[in-house]
């Protein structure tokens, strides 16, 4: 850390300017032929104004070690994570198989890809994620008796269908879309695919586990009342680049997604490694990706592009 502060410190006396600053970051923002991936100067501005503390117009030595603990080392040397989601029976062939949702797509096409990525690239850790609800959750249509509706759910129970969304009363007072019962516990329809690989040392993490409420995301339940065990377990290994997959991908993957670049975590949503429900869904989750400064890439790109990747996403 002190030799880099002394090299780009060309004046010697102590201090980077804005024009120092802009040099270390064209050191870091280039790929293995050296080309550079240049800031726009309002862009070096925003990231050396997150480093200039004391907003003198330079950062010292002690900035700088904030800049290298948080930023340089985070970039240099990244924790990488795979996170595969919900590649369950009841997806694929199952209760709630969505080739029968309006994209029509097959979550068997996860698979082949998936396994490819993990044989070629060496993950930090790999988690896959379950939805492991008890039999009478929340999100099933044939449980809709259990619970009063809110007066404001505008759809009453004996007029709802499936994939309809009412409003169950309180407390709290929650909304919920209606699913055919599906991936409910120590059945096989919860269990993961077969012909899925899952690695030694791999971390299962489970989700939608209480009767009274739902959880898209692999971080947290739906009103963001409790995290999952994905979040502490993360941290724990300072984790700090997110590859996300799965099915499906305009709900689950696309609420985890959504999670992961909250919580600051570089995220790379795997498009061939991901099916949904709905098209439009699908490129709305795309598109909130990348204007969230998230990357969407296909798993063939991961191995020869993986640092441009991490560089690209603060260009």
């Amino acid at each position: 850390m002190n030799a880099c502060f002394s090299a780009f410190d060309k004046d010697g006396d102590g201090l980077l300017s804005f024009e120092e600053f802009g040099c270390v970051c064209k050191a870091l923002f280039r790929n293995d032929d050296g080309i550079v991936y240049g800031l726009e100067d309002e862009e070096l501005r925003d990231v050396f104004d997150v480093f200039d503390l004391n907003k003198d117009g330079f950062i010292d030595s002690n900035e700088f070690t904030f800049c290298w603990n948080k930023w340089i080392k985070v970039i240099v040397r990244p924790i990488c994570a795979f996170l595969i989601v919900d590649v369950q029976n009841d997806f694929i062939s199952g209760s709630l198989n969505i080739s029968n949702c309006p994209a029509q797509q097959n979550g068997l096409d996860v698979i082949e890809p998936i396994n490819r990525l993990l044989d070629a690239v060496q993950f930090e850790v790999v988690y896959y994620s379950l939805d492991w609800h008890p039999p009478d959750h929340i999100s099933f249509i044939d449980n809709l008796h259990l619970r009063p509706l809110h007066s404001s759910s505008p759809i009453s129970a004996e007029n709802a269908q499936v994939y309809d969304t009412v409003i169950f009363e309180g407390p709290p007072i929650m909304e919920q879309k209606l699913w055919p019962r599906h991936c409910v516990q120590n059945t096989w329809g919860a269990e993961l695919n077969k012909n899925l690989r899952v690695v030694d040392n791999a971390i299962k993490v489970t989700k939608g586990s209480s009767s009274e409420i739902d959880s898209y995301s692999v971080f947290w339940d739906n009103m963001k009342l409790r995290p999952t065990s994905l979040v502490s377990m993360m941290e724990e290994k300072n984790i700090t680049d997110l590859f996300i997959c799965g099915i499906a991908y305009d709900v689950c993957v696309n609420a985890t997604v959504k999670d992961s670049l909250s919580a600051g975590y570089r995220t790379i949503l795997l498009d061939d490694c991901s099916r949904g429900i709905d098209a439009e869904d699908i490129e709305k989750t795309k598109s909130l990706t990348i204007e969230n400064h998230g990357v969407v890439i296909n798993s063939s790109q991961v191995c020869d592009t993986r640092i441009m990747i991490i560089l690209k996403m603060f260009t």
